[in-house]
């Protein structure tokens, strides 16, 4: 599965004039990177995974259409996967 472009351009209006971010594709995906380090990715599984601080991952997941993000069977600790639904407006990128 590829990665939903329009989702991608979205998320790179938001960033992409901050100094220090790159872009990479990751993952079947595109990943947005600041400092080297990737902060937010178009998923190839639709949505978005971002990046939280680990002490504000409870209060994320609280929200609608969030869910741990899970690699190889693993939640992997500081990501959060956002549903497509989740991101259908430029303010739920925010």
């Amino acid at each position: 599965m590829t990665f939903d472009e329009a989702l991608a351009e979205r998320i790179r209006s938001l960033v992409g004039l901050e100094y220090g971010i790159s872009e990479r594709r990751m993952f079947g995906g595109v990943a947005f990177l600041l400092h080297g380090h990737m902060a937010v990715a178009a998923s190839s599984h639709g949505g978005i995974m971002v990046r939280v601080p680990p002490e504000d991952a409870d209060d994320v997941l609280a929200l609608p259409h969030t869910s741990p993000m899970v690699m190889s069977g693993r939640e992997t600790r500081g990501w959060i996967r956002v549903t497509a639904a989740g991101c259908e407006s430029d303010e739920d990128l925010h």
